[in-house]
């Protein structure tokens, strides 16, 4: 009885724990390498989501890891702004377009958000809202198995789970009443 039990509750936690979108087993808090991003957006980046590949930090600074999350989204995507900010960047970079978005009011430094690959639809110093088209998917790139959009979360020089600015509250683990597992 334990044995379903504690099943139930893993079930029912992953349930609660996974962000729409997010496939499981992919790193749902930033909190587990370090600092947190603080939630902040308001939106995903694209419609409908879903997570290609993971936030995967680094072990050192310069070490091999996924510095975002590879969301999926085919050429011609609209790309938003997840919260509002200022873009700091909107150019090419290493061949691919590149925007970056510092957010506001999110501290200082303050956080900055990147999208690649994209062909931008602002410009350095633009002042942007949480949802406002910033630019379009291009692609796709060697980067994903398919077409996707990259986000990234700095705050200076330190990667962040892009994925913590979309968290709204704590989670909670809910009772689980004694039901027979399937």
């Amino acid at each position: 009885m334990r044995a379903k039990r504690w099943a139930s509750t893993a079930v029912l936690a992953l349930t609660v724990l996974t962000p729409p979108g997010a496939a499981p087993g992919a790193p749902l808090s930033p909190a587990a390498a370090g600092t947190p991003a603080p939630a902040a957006a308001r939106s995903w980046p694209v419609p409908r989501p879903t997570v290609l590949r993971g936030w995967e930090p680094p072990p050192a600074p310069y070490a091999r890891g996924h510095r975002g999350v590879d969301l999926a989204a085919p050429s011609g995507t609209p790309v938003r702004a997840v919260a509002p900010g200022r873009v700091s960047f909107a150019g090419r970079v290493a061949g691919r377009g590149v925007l970056s978005i510092e957010l506001k009011n999110t501290g200082n430094p303050p956080l900055r958000t990147t999208y690649e690959p994209i062909t931008p639809g602002v410009k350095k110093g633009a002042e942007v809202t949480a949802g406002q088209v910033v630019g379009t998917v291009t692609g796709p790139t060697p980067h994903c198995p398919r077409a996707c959009l990259h986000w990234g979360l700095r705050r200076g020089d330190t990667y962040l789970n892009p994925l913590g600015l979309l968290n709204r509250a704590p989670s909670r683990l809910l009772p689980v009443l004694d039901v027979p597992l399937p």
